[in-house]
Formats: structure tokens, C-alpha cells, sequence
């Protein structure tokens, strides 16, 4: 479907409007979207920061129709712009995308169509879209509008810079006066100035939405068995649709089947399985109720589940912004939903040495081990973690009163004689050996190595015996993450003292340890928070939605698309609620255009209609 050029303004908010109702069949804006679409309509350039599920998408793809010509999106997944074009193509937007998954016939076919002037948007990986050749023959095309999604990787001083996306810094001299839209759904103001600054020479409009999900209530526990931990976690939200994620493809396989094991329905997804089981995977995940996915991070991007209520984490995500994005994945239909992160010593180590282990400066890397200080700070704060959270990305919040911390405050202690303890053991043996020897010298452990090293002649060796191994590992993890300490992370993980430890030692500064940090039994007590229950439908409701997702299954098959792209959630649920009868009701729904009107209309009807009639029957 195509829209006739807008000749002044009244015609195009017609126009605007026309487009959301009758492409995408939207009844109304979500917030802030309206005022990034009339800006881009004006012909401004725009950085719009939206949370996920905020709707970023549309902030283009109208301005796309309204302006016509061509629009060029920049998107940094193959997979992620297949399923962009397919939900497009399945609205009657003439979009497509020309990338390395296609041969060569494919591509060429496409290009022809954009040389026609038969594309409206087409999608393009940025190196794709900034190699000499296509630059070159999009210079002669009737391009619109540049749209670059993922934004953030734009940057060096965001946490997931991509040197292709620099690359895009010449866009403005490639395609003048044409406006470009940066889209992220998460950036601290760093970043986004340096996105501004590095794309538009520091003048463009900005347009950053509120971070606050207050529906996802945000929890954080020390890691002490993670197959456990997750395992009961997972028990208290019994039938709920969930996301795990986890660093590794071994353990997201461990996972997935310690969860079958208890009886939960659980399946993987990560880069190493076939695309064809991963495409079923996550095609059940949208269709079957209850489902947990166990996935690396690579799991998540367009997905629009609405009744996802739980996410978790069972290592440390990268950073703030990273987490940010995962968990919201939760909750997207405004109703209550859980962020839950497990995470250690381990994993802090882990991340160091990923950062270390980059390709990129010196000053990179002190930035990304900053972001990963701010992220730890948030895991071991004793304060309301939504403050916190909001707090980085620049907006300011009263305690929330639905987090861990808010329901259940931690009991702090003084920790100071204990710190100074820790800090003397690691001092006194060159700030050179791990937390299990040094934990050994203060339990005053007779060890082959202490006798090794002569480190039982330590005025320090013993001097701890009065806590166990786990309270001892809980004090330093806490001294590492409030700066006393620093693991040494380009050799063997040995601690070291940082300036701020030495102020400690000296008894200059204080330290308190989160007390129930040190209490970890064999079997953790959990307890269990009154929740609001998510809105349910009755017995009849419920039956005919698992009707409908199971006919979006088949028809998302049948077209080789992933099954959200068929209807969202909130299109199936709008059509249980209004039991439509015929076309002029189906067309009231949620998300149905005239193009999922014309096409998608009769299918559902008659499931509809056969859902009433046994009704009727029974």
C-alpha cells in the first residue's frame, strides 16, 4: 500500500493518521511517538531513546509512508530485518531487505525493485548500506529518510560500539537534506551526546522517553547454587511464560533441561542451534502458554510477547543498558512482572575479562570496566534499585516500593574490622594471589601451598577464623564491588588494593557489608511477595485464544515468518474480547489493517465463529 504525497499540512496529519489505522490498524499513539513522526515529517533530524516495547519502529515507518520515496533502515541482524520485512509485507508496506543470508539472484531482484521506485523501505545492514558501490546507486535514488535502529552502536562511549555503525558519520554527506532518525532503547546521556555529535554535528531534536517500568518489579540475590536458585524461582511462577538468559550455549542447554527435569516446559534457544529449531522455538514461545525460554541474549529482539512475566538472569549481564533492555522484555502488557538477576564474584570476573579481552583502545576499555562498576553498584546496593537504575539514565524517582530492597530493606553491618582483616592478607602477600588463598590465610587453613609460599607466618593467618568460607567470600565480593579491592583481570584474577582500600586499611574511611550477603543456607529461604495477578480471561476466553495462537502458528508455518508477526498477543487477546462476526468488526481489532483485513480476516473469523458455536452447543 502506498499513501499520495502530502501537499500541505493539514493533508499530511490526515495522511499520518490514515497510516495508522489503515496499514497498521492502530486506533492512536503511543506517547511520544506522534512528536518524533511530526518531527521527521518537518524534516528534522531526530535521536529518539524509547524503551523497549515503546514502539520505535513506527516512528519511522509512518514518516516512511507519509513522505514516500524510499527509506533506508539500518538494522545490525539479518534475522531482526527478515521479520521487520515480513510483518510489513504482511500490513501491504511495500519493504524489503538486501543482505548476505540472500544469494545473489535474490538481491539483485530487489535492487531492481528500489531502481523502479517499487520499494517503500528497505533494510540494509550498515555495512552494507555504507559500502562505495550501493552509496554510490542510492545517491540516485528518491531516498526519504534514513532510519538507523540499535543507534547505541554508533558510539564509543556507549556499551556496544560496532565499528561498522561509525562508518554511518557520513551519512549526512552521502544523502543532504534528507533526515535521519537514530532509534535506541537505551542510552545514559553520554552516549546520547556522543550519537549526536558523531551523526549530526551536534544539531538534531531529542526526544527521550521515560525509563521507568514500575509494572516489573526488580530483584537482585547472591549466586550460591544457580541450579537451584533458579529452579525455585522458576517453581514460584509455576504456568507463567518466562525468559531465562544466560552467558553460555552449554549452560543455556543445562538449563533448559534442569527446568524439564522439574516439570516446567522449557526450551533453548542460542546462535548454535539449526535456524530451523530455533524458528520453532520461538514460534512455540509465542503460541504455547506457560513456556520458558532458556536463551543467550541473542533471544529477545522484535519479539512482541505481552504476557511475559518473569525475566531472569543467571549471570551477570554487560552492562546497565544491556540489562535494561533484556528485562524489558517482561511485562508489556502493563501488568505485574518480574526482573530477577542472579549474579557473583564469578561473573564480575568474567565480564572484566571479556572487556579486556576486547579489541578496542585503552580508553574503551576503562569506560566499559566504569559501566560494569555502575552495574555491580546496582546488584549490591541496600537502597531502592529502581532509584539507582533510573538515577543512570538521568531521571530522578522516589523509593518504588516494588523492588527487593523497597519490600524487604537489607540489614546492614559495620564491616570495617573485617575489611581491614581481608586488606592486610591481600597487602601483606604482594596483592598478587585469588579469594581462596587468601580466604585460607585468614581461616588459618594449613594448606601445601601456605606451607609453599611460608604465608602461615602472617601476622594475618588466623586471624579469621571466626567466619566461615562463605561469609569470608561474600566480604570480599562486597569489597570488591564497593572499590576496596580490584581483581587483577589481564593476569590470574589476583587482588589487589585500589586507593580507596588503602584509606580502609588505614581506618580513614568506613565499610559496612550487606548482612543477608553472609547468610547463604544450604537451602535458601525464599520468600513469597503478594502479587497482583495478571488479568485473566475466562474459562471460554482462554480457550479461544489458545484457538487463535495455535491458527497463528499454522498461518506463520505456512508463510515461514515468526508467529508475532502473523498478530501480536494483543491483537489475539483484542479479538477474544470482541468475538468479531463479521469484516466490519474484525477491522476494530488491534493491529488489523486493510491489508491483515483482507488476507488474515476469514481464518480467524471462523475460528471465532466455531468457538461461539460450540459454545452454543455445550
Amino acid at each position: 500500500m502506498t499513501l499520495p504525497a502530502p501537499a500541505d499540512e493539514q493533508t499530511m496529519a490526515h495522511a499520518k493518521q490514515r497510516a495508522l489505522k489503515e496499514i497498521f490498524g492502530f486506533e492512536s499513539f503511543r506517547d511520544g511517538q506522534e512528536e518524533i513522526i511530526d518531527a521527521l515529517l518537518d524534516g528534522h533530524n531526530v535521536l529518539a531513546v524509547m524503551p523497549t516495547g515503546a514502539g520505535k519502529s513506527l516512528c519511522f515507518q509512518i514518516p516512511a509512508l507519509v513522505k514516500g520515496g524510499l527509506t533506508l533502515v539500518v538494522s545490525p541482524l539479518v534475522a531482526l530485518m527478515q521479520d521487520q520485512v515480513a510483518a510489513l509485507k504482511l500490513a501491504g508496506v511495500a519493504a524489503d531487505t538486501i543482505n548476505s543470508s540472500r544469494d545473489r539472484a535474490e538481491n539483485v531482484a530487489v535492487w531492481r525493485r528500489v531502481e523502479k521506485g517499487e520499494i517503500s523501505l528497505l533494510y540494509l545492514s550498515p555495512e552494507r548500506l555504507m559500502s562505495g558501490r550501493m552509496t554510490e546507486s542510492l545517491g540516485r535514488a528518491d531516498v526519504r529518510l534514513v532510519a538507523i535502529d540499535e543507534a547505541h552502536c554508533i558510539s564509543r562511549w556507549g556499551p556496544a560500539f560496532r565499528p561498522e555503525y561509525a562508518l554511518l558519520s557520513q551519512l549526512p554527506e552521502v544523502f543532504p537534506d534528507v533526515p535521519i532518525a537514530a532509534l535506541t532503547a537505551s542510552a545514559d546521556a553520554a552516549t546520547r551526546d556522543d550519537i549526536v555529535q558523531r551523526l549530526f554535528d551536534g544539531a538534531a531534536e531529542r526526544f527521550v522517553s521515560g525509563f521507568d517500568r514500575p509494572n516489573i518489579s526488580l530483584a537482585v540475590e547472591i549466586k550460591s547454587n544457580w541450579k537451584r536458585q533458579l529452579a525455585a524461582f522458576v517453581a514460584e511462577h509455576k504456568g507463567e511464560s518466562g525468559i531465562v538468559y544466560c552467558l553460555s550455549r552449554k549452560k543455556t542447554e543445562e538449563a533448559a533441561a534442569l527446568l524439564c527435569e522439574q516439570g516446567v516446559n522449557a526450551l533453548p534457544y542460542h546462535a548454535g542451534m539449526d535456524k530451523a529449531a530455533r524458528q520453532e522455538n520461538q514460534n512455540r514461545f509465542m503460541t504455547e502458554p506457560g513456556l520458558v525460554v532458556v536463551a543467550t541474549i541473542a533471544f529477545g529482539m522484535g519479539i512482541d510477547k505481552a504476557d511475559v512475566r518473569y525475566v531472569v538472569h543467571t549471570d551477570l549481564p554487560a552492562s546497565v543498558e544491556a540489562y535494561y533492555q533484556e528485562f524489558g522484555r517482561a511485562g508489556r502488557d502493563g501488568a505485574p512482572a518480574v526482573a530477577h538477576m542472579l549474579y557473583g564474584l564469578d561473573d564480575i570476573d568474567a565480564r572484566r575479562r571479556f572487556i579486556e579481552a576486547d579489541g578496542t583502545d585503552d580508553a574503551h576499555r576503562m569506560r566499559e570496566h566504569k559501566r560494569l562498576d555502575v552495574l555491580i553498584a546496582y546488584c549490591e546496593s541496600p537502597t531502592c534499585r529502581r532509584v539507582g537504575l533510573l538515577a543512570y539514565f538521568g531521571e530522578t524517582a522516589a523509593p518504588c516500593g516494588n523492588c527487593d530492597m523497597c519490600l524487604e530493606p537489607a540489614e546492614t553491618a559495620d564491616g570495617g574490622e573485617d575489611g581491614r582483616k581481608a586488606l592486610s592478607a591481600v597487602y601483606r602477600t604482594g596483592q598478587r594471589f585469588g579469594m581462596a588463598h587468601i580466604i585460607d590465610i585468614l581461616r588459618g587453613a594449613e594448606t601445601a601451598k601456605m606451607a609453599t609460599t611460608g604465608h602461615d607466618q602472617l601476622p594475618t593467618f588466623g586471624v579469621g577464623k571466626d567466619r566461615s568460607k562463605i561469609e569470608w567470600r561474600s566480604i570480599i565480593r562486597q569489597l570488591v564491588a564497593a572499590g576496596f579491592l580490584r581483581l587483577d583481570v589481564a593476569g590470574y584474577g589476583g587482588l589487589a588494593l585500589t586507593e580507596k582500600g588503602v584509606q580502609l586499611l588505614k581506618g580513614d574511611i568506613g565499610f559496612a557489608y550487606r548482612v543477608d550477603a553472609l547468610r547463604t543456607p544450604e537451602k535458601p529461604e525464599r520468600k513469597t511477595r503478594t502479587r497482583t495477578p495478571p488479568p485473566s480471561l475466562d474459562g471460554g476466553q482462554a480457550a479461544l485464544l489458545d484457538a487463535l495462537k495455535a491458527l497463528r502458528l499454522e498461518l506463520a508455518r505456512a508463510r515461514e515468518v515468526p508467529a508475532y508477526v502473523i498478530f501480536s498477543d494483543k491483537s489475539l487477546i483484542d479479538m477474544v474480547l470482541k468475538a468479531p462476526a463479521t469484516h466490519e468488526d474484525f477491522a476494530e481489532v488491534h493491529g488489523v489493517g486493510e491489508a491483515k483485513l483482507r488476507d488474515l480476516a476469514e481464518p480467524f473469523l471462523a475460528a471465532i465463529a466455531a468457538h461461539r458455536e460450540g459454545a452454543m452447543a455445550d
